[in-house]
């Protein structure tokens, strides 16, 4: 299934897309959206709602140097002898279709397609060999960087204000059978500037749930978090600064593809 959220005369919403419709969910969550069997609402075409961040709620851990590949703050990306990780806000994220905020402060403004899991089921101190069992879904996140301001606090420089983006929605977990096959693709202006399959992870998801879920409970209300920083390609901010009007696309396999424009 995909489910999303989105907005018709000023109401937001849960629902199920259906080829060209979406179908209202009785649900106030995305947790209540994945558990719901009441798929009778009203219908709305795709093309005349607006879609919106369809995890609003959720806590978002974002994992640093997790691909063997050349580094867009400088060196090679070697695999890391712990996992990395960091926090991401909703306020540094706008939805499908919404517009990027140029950091104004920076000429390195740089974009990641990488891939969300959404937990469907929570739980603390989860064992890796059970860690698939609590993922619900999954949806396309861009990590949305200022590379000056990263290079002296992670923390800033991945949380500038409507930097990021997220969406369109989320595809349930039984329609990916195997997460590593996944291709991961980011388009600037149409070209191909990223370009990698999320097995090619230092940490793969399992390791990541269990990892996350040592530290603190996945909580299923809550949601997500991304597990799939930089894929292969050109690192952005230093060959193509992030300018107004530059058009994005962050493609995966299986879930479909996210747009913005830098505003």
């Amino acid at each position: 299934m995909k489910l999303l959220r989105f907005s018709t005369g000023g109401a937001a919403r849960y629902g199920l897309l259906e080829g060209a419709e979406v179908v209202a969910l009785p649900a106030e969550t995305m947790a209540e959206a994945m558990a719901c069997t009441d798929a009778n609402g009203p219908r709305y075409r795709l093309s005349a709602i607006t879609l919106l961040n369809p995890l609003p709620d959720a806590r978002l851990f974002c994992i640093g140097l997790n691909y063997p590949k050349p580094h867009p703050l400088g060196g090679e990306v070697k695999g890391p002898a712990n996992i990395s990780y960091f926090l991401k806000h909703q306020a540094a994220l706008v939805g499908p279709g919404q517009a990027l905020r140029l950091p104004g402060v920076s000429e390195q403004f740089d974009y990641e397609c990488e891939l969300a899991v959404v937990i469907g089921r929570g739980g603390h101190r989860i064992a890796e060999a059970d860690a698939m069992d609590h993922v619900g879904g999954y949806t396309i996140l861009n990590d949305g960087s200022v590379r000056d301001w990263q290079a002296h606090s992670v923390t800033a420089g991945k949380n500038f204000f409507e930097s990021g983006s997220i969406g369109p929605w989320v595809v349930t977990s039984d329609e990916v059978s195997e997460w590593q096959d996944l291709t991961l693709r980011t388009r600037l202006n149409g070209k191909v500037v990223q370009d990698s399959k999320a097995g090619a992870m230092f940490f793969g998801i399992p390791a990541l749930i269990a990892y996350l879920s040592t530290i603190t409970p996945l909580r299923r209300k809550r949601g997500g978090f991304c597990v799939a920083p930089v894929p292969s390609g050109e690192p952005v901010a230093i060959t193509s600064p992030g300018s107004s009007g530059d058009a994005l696309e962050f493609e995966v396999d299986a879930i479909g593809v996210l747009r913005n424009a830098v505003g």
